[in-house]
């Protein structure tokens, strides 16, 4: 641990323990809300942004809470900031709070962070405990904005609005239906397993 910089704490979030393709946590929200690759980028956002300083809190506070009632405060702090994440895509993101519907509310029991909080961010320092979040974040973000931009292209032949295909292309409509969600995320779950069986630099699992 004394030897892991920010950047390889940041760097295992992202990619060898990336949340989605590799430790398989969030799929309710990685399924559901990734009809496209702007609604995959807002809710991976949203679910960074509640991590983020839901992880801060919870190490600030970890000394001064008894171990008997650490989980029901760190639900507390984790539903505090949903409630702002919320708060802030329906204020100034309307169109997208109204994409995501429930599923922004639910990112409170994303097992992913109420996991990483005690997993790592009680029981490291500050900044590793930062870097930590920030990685899962993004790699979350990450994965669900490319299911998203994976399933957006073959069932509407554009990706974030810009068409890509052209008229010509005839859209494979079950790819924005929820089958093509399990399909698109099993292929990807394999390429990415592929990818690190092969043993390249940039994936390859912590030891």
């Amino acid at each position: 641990m004394k030897n892991e910089t920010l950047l390889t704490h940041f760097g295992k979030g992202l990619i060898q323990n990336n949340p989605v393709f590799v430790q398989v946590l969030g799929m309710c929200p990685t399924l559901a809300v990734t009809t496209s690759a702007v609604n995959g980028l807002a809710m991976g956002a949203a679910t960074t942004f509640v991590l983020f300083f839901s992880a801060a809190i919870a190490t600030l506070v970890n000394v001064i809470v008894p171990s008997q009632v650490r989980i029901p405060v760190y639900a507390v702090i984790i539903a505090t900031f949903v409630t702002i994440a919320d708060l802030i895509l329906k204020a100034f993101f309307p169109p997208l709070s109204a994409a995501l519907g429930p599923y922004v509310p639910l990112i409170v029991v994303n097992c992913m962070i109420l996991g990483r909080i005690e997993a790592f961010a009680t029981r490291n320092p500050f900044l590793p405990s930062l870097a930590d979040a920030l990685g899962m974040g993004a790699g979350f973000t990450a994965a669900l904005m490319i299911l998203g931009a994976v399933r957006e292209l073959l069932g509407a032949g554009e990706i974030f609005g810009a068409v890509i295909l052209g008229s010509a292309y005839p859209p494979m409509l079950i790819m924005i239906l929820p089958p093509g969600a399990f399909l698109v995320l099993g292929i990807l779950m394999a390429l990415f397993n592929h990818l690190q069986e092969k043993d390249l630099p940039i994936l390859r699992k912590a030891g």
